[in-house]
C-alpha cells in the first residue's frame, strides 16, 4: 500500500486526526485558527468599496485611479489561485498558512502607513499576495482533515467565510470611515492577523501530503499572462463596453494565454495545474453550478447598494445594513445545509437552493423609486438563503467525486473557474445596467424644456436599468437550476475513484 494510501486510510478511519507525520493534533482549534485569518483576508476585498471617496480625497485623486485597489487586489488574487495547486503539493502546509498570513499582514501593514496612494496600492497588492492562495488552501485542508461523511458540515463552515465577509465588509468599512479614518479600517485588521498568525504557529499542523515537484516557469508565465488579462479584460468591460478596442484586446490575449496554459497542463505527466479534474462530469457540473451561484451573489451584492444609494440616496454604512440580514442568513444556513448534505447529497438541496434564488430574484423586477425598504431585506435574504443552501453544498459534492491526489487541483481549478465567470457574469451585469439605462435617458432638449419632467424619466431609465439586471440574474440563476436536476441523487462517498481515467490526456 502506498504513503498515500496509509495517510488516506489513518485520515478516514481514526476519530483522532493525525497529521502527514502521525500526530495527533487538536481540530477544533486549527480549524477556529484558519478561520479567522481567511475570513479577515476575504472580508478585505470588499471592505475598501465604501472607503474609496474618503481615498480619493485624502491623495487627490480621480476614480479611475483609486479603482485599482479592487481591481490590482482581483488581478494578483486571481492571478494566485491556479498557483496555489503547485504551492500545496510542493510546500508543507503550516509554513505556507504563515507566510500567507505573514504576506497579508505585511501588505496590511503597509497601506495602514500609507503616504501616497502608490503605496497605499503596494500594500493592497501584497495582501492579495496571501490571500489568493489561502481559499483554495482553506477548501483542500478541509476537505483533507475530515472524513467524506461530514466533509458537508465542514464545508458549511467554510462557506460562512465565502458568503458572510463579502457582505460584512461594505458595512464595517461605511461605520469605520464615518467614525474614523480608512486607514483604521487597516489597522482593524493588524491585530486579528497577528492573532491568526501566532494560533497557527501552535495550532496548524502539516496535513497534505506533499512532493517535490519542479516549478514550471512557462505554465506560471501563460497563467499568470492569461488569467491576469483576461479578469482586467472582463473588469474593464464593465465600465468601457464590450465593443471597446482595449477589452477586447485584453480579453483575446487572456483567452489565448488560457488556451496556451490549460493545452500545456493537459500534455504534462505532472502538470502546475491538473485540470484533468474537469473530466469527472460530476466535478464539472458542480463548478458550473457553483460559478452561478457565486455570480448571482456577488452580483447582486454589487447592483444593490447602486440602487440603495445612487436611486435612494441612501448612505454607503446604511445600504450595508440592509443588506446585513442575507449576510447572515449565509452565517446560520450553511452550516446546517452541510449536515443535511452530508446525509442526503447535493442534488434535492441544490434544486432548492436554485429554486429559492430564482423566485426570490424575480421581486427585484419590481424595484420602483419608493420601494419600501424591508421589501429589499426581506427578499435579499430570501436570495441569500437559497444561495447558502447550494453554493458549498454542490462545492463539496464536485470534490468528493475527485481521489485525495487530486485534491488540491481540484479546489484551484474550481476557485479559478468560479472567479473568471463571476468577473465575466458582473461584467456583463454591470454592461446591461449601464447601457439600458443610457438608451432609455431623455433626451437632453427635455432638461431644458421640463427639468422636472426629465428628473422623473431619468429616474425610470435608470429603474430599466435595474430591471434588466435583476432579469438577467434570473437567467444566471434557472440555468443553474436545470443544471442541478442532473446531480447525482446520494452523496459520492468514494475517494479512490479510478485516477488512471481522469490522467487520460492525450
Amino acid at each position: 500500500m502506498t504513503q498515500m494510501s496509509h495517510f488516506r486510510r489513518d485520515k478516514m478511519n481514526s476519530n483522532q486526526p493525525t497529521d502527514i507525520y502521525g500526530k495527533p493534533y487538536h481540530r477544533g482549534l486549527f480549524v477556529a485558527v484558519f478561520l479567522i485569518g481567511a475570513f479577515v483576508m476575504v472580508l478585505n476585498q470588499t471592505v475598501i468599496s465604501t472607503a474609496q471617496p474618503a481615498i480619493m480625497k485624502s491623495f487627490d485623486i480621480g476614480t479611475s485611479t483609486v479603482q485599482w485597489l479592487t481591481t490590482g487586489f482581483s488581478l494578483v488574487n486571481g492571478i494566485m489561485i491556479p498557483i496555489s495547486a503547485w504551492l500545496m503539493t510542493r510546500f508543507k502546509t503550516k509554513p505556507l498558512i504563515l507566510v500567507a498570513l505573514a504576506s497579508f499582514f505585511g501588505g496590511t501593514l503597509v497601506a495602514f502607513c500609507a503616504n501616497s496612494f502608490s503605496m497605499l496600492l503596494a500594500g493592497r497588492l501584497i495582501q492579495a499576495l496571501g490571500a489568493g492562495a489561502i481559499m483554495p488552501l482553506m477548501q483542500t485542508v478541509f476537505l483533507t482533515i475530515y472524513p467524506p461523511e461530514q466533509r458537508g458540515a465542514a464545508m458549511g463552515i467554510n462557506g460562512i467565510v465565502i458568503g458572510l465577509a463579502p457582505a460584512v465588509g461594505p458595512t464595517l468599512s461605511g461605520w469605520v470611515v464615518d467614525s474614523r479614518t480608512w486607514r483604521d479600517l487597516f489597522g482593524i485588521m493588524l491585530p486579528i492577523v497577528a492573532v491568526a498568525f501566532i494560533g497557527s504557529i501552535f495550532f496548524i499542523k502539516d496535513v497534505l501530503p506533499i512532493k517535490k515537484t519542479k516549478l514550471d516557469l512557462l505554465s506560471v508565465i501563460t497563467s499568470t499572462i492569461g488569467f491576469g488579462t483576461l479578469l482586467y479584460g472582463f473588469s474593464n468591460a464593465g465600465t468601457d463596453g464590450w465593443t471597446d478596442t482595449w477589452v477586447l484586446l485584453e480579453i483575446l490575449i487572456g483567452v489565448i494565454f488560457v488556451i496556451i496554459f490549460a493545452w500545456r497542463q493537459l500534455k504534462m505527466d505532472e502538470p502546475f495545474l491538473n485540470l484533468r479534474v474537469f473530466k469527472s462530469v460530476e466535478f464539472t457540473m458542480a463548478a458550473l453550478i457553483s460559478a452561478v451561484a457565486n455570480l448571482a451573489m456577488t452580483g447582486a451584492e454589487i447592483i444593490l447598494p447602486l440602487y440603495i444609494q445612487n436611486l435612494r440616496g441612501i448612505s454607503a454604512f446604511h445600504s450595508g445594513l440592509l443588506l446585513l440580514p442575507g449576510a447572515l442568513m449565509i452565517a446560520v444556513i450553511a452550516p446546517i445545509a452541510g449536515r443535511i448534505f452530508d446525509r442526503y447529497g447535493a442534488k434535492d438541496m441544490t434544486i432548492l437552493g436554485m429554486f429559492l434564488l430564482s423566485i426570490g430574484t424575480v421581486p427585484f423586477f419590481f424595484l420602483t423609486k419608493d420601494t419600501s425598504m424591508a421589501y429589499i431585506v426581506i427578499f435579499y435574504a430570501f436570495r441569500m438563503a437559497g444561495i447558502a443552501m447550494a453554493l458549498m453544498t454542490v462545492t463539496t459534492a464536485g470534490m468528493n467525486a475527485l481521489p485525495m491526489e487530486l485534491m488540491s487541483h481540484g479546489t484551484a481549478s474550481n476557485n479559478t473557474f468560479r472567479q473568471v465567470m463571476s468577473s465575466i457574469g458582473v461584467a456583463v451585469m454591470t454592461s446591461v445596467l449601464t447601457n439600458v439605462t443610457k438608451n432609455a435617458m431623455p433626451s437632453s432638449s427635455v432638461l431644458h424644456n421640463t427639468p422636472l419632467k426629465y428628473r422623473d424619466e431619468a429616474i425610470n431609465a435608470a429603474l430599466s436599468g435595474y430591471h434588466a439586471t435583476f432579469i438577467l440574474a434570473t437567467g444566471f440563476a434557472v440555468v443553474a437550476l436545470i443544471l442541478s436536476l442532473f446531480l447525482k441523487s446520494k452523496p459520492n462517498r468514494s475517494t479512490d475513484i479510478d485516477l488512471d481515467k481522469l490522467k487520460e490526456a492525450k
